[in-house]
């Protein structure tokens, strides 16, 4: 009996010591959160459908909670007229003082582009918008949108190509998400009242109910169970060229230059109007 003991717990050990790498099955990995029906998994958890009409919309979340890792989630926007709609994709902790990593996409009139939302916050604090439109149509079919974050940065990337890095300049008097695990959140809204052309275009509810669709969600993270790390140490000591210590390569950098050079329409590290006091420090840096 003792060995049968002994044996449970080295395996059990193990396991915490392994990083989750999962290609996911909605029934068995998220949990539809609100929306009173007007969230459905279907096709053997395979498909993720979130619908807002007038009277509501519609969210899930991951039942992981995660200290750094590499999420992907290939999504299919509400196509037409999508204008006053959000449908947002991020990581957040809980509390007054959260953390959270967002992708939010903010529908327009039928034929004019989304505008791709992104934000960090740190203890609550954000302010570090960087908006894009993107170089296709998102509506026509699934895209992959991914969040990588790792203890020296955050790298937002759309079908594999980074659209934006987000360092780690603690040592610059920064602050960097890397304390708080979070779980990922998805949620199909109306934001009227500013989502589209600043709140000018309005949701046009003849043309509801409008959906946004799921598949492919894949974690490559530490998970954290009972305020354990899966991963050794917490903080992941992966392998050379894994997602916990990867960086862009040249290519990638040059991959988000093209990016922000033709798609960006706003950066805050460039809005000097909106910090009188001068601008974050971490713009300053780049």
């Amino acid at each position: 009996m003792a060995m049968i003991s002994y044996s449970t717990v080295v395996v059990a050990l193990l396991a915490s010591f392994m990083i989750c790498s999962v290609s996911a099955n909605f029934q068995r990995d998220v949990e539809i959160t609100w929306g009173d029906g007007r969230g459905q998994i279907t096709n053997n958890g395979d498909l993720l459908t979130l619908s807002l009409d007038k009277a509501s919309g519609s969210g899930f979340q991951s039942k992981n909670e995660y200290l750094f890792g590499k999420i992907d989630m290939q999504i299919k926007l509400v196509a037409g007229n999508s204008a006053g709609t959000v449908t947002a994709y991020y990581l957040k902790s809980p509390g007054s003082t959260w953390d959270e990593i967002d992708f939010e996409f903010l529908g327009n009139l039928s034929g004019d582009p989304y505008t791709l939302h992104t934000n960090v916050f740190t203890q609550g604090k954000g302010d570090r918008e960087q908006q894009f439109k993107l170089w296709f149509d998102p509506t026509s079919d699934f895209h992959t949108y991914s969040i990588l974050w790792n203890p020296q940065r955050i790298i937002f990337s759309v079908d594999g190509t980074p659209i934006r890095e987000f360092k780690n300049m603690e040592s610059q008097g920064t602050l960097f998400p890397k304390n708080q695990p979070m779980r990922m959140y998805s949620s199909l809204w109306n934001a009227e009242d500013w989502a589209t052309r600043g709140g000018l275009v309005k949701t046009d509810w003849s043309k509801a109910p409008f959906t946004a669709s799921y598949r492919g969600f894949n974690e490559e993270a530490c998970v954290v169970i009972n305020g354990q790390s899966s991963c050794p140490n917490g903080s992941g000591q992966g392998s050379s060229g894994s997602w916990l210590s990867q960086e862009l390569d040249s290519t990638g950098q040059e991959q988000m230059r093209w990016v922000q050079n033709n798609y960006m329409i706003y950066n805050y590290c460039t809005d000097a109007k909106r910090f009188p006091q001068g601008l974050p420090r971490e713009c300053l840096a780049v």
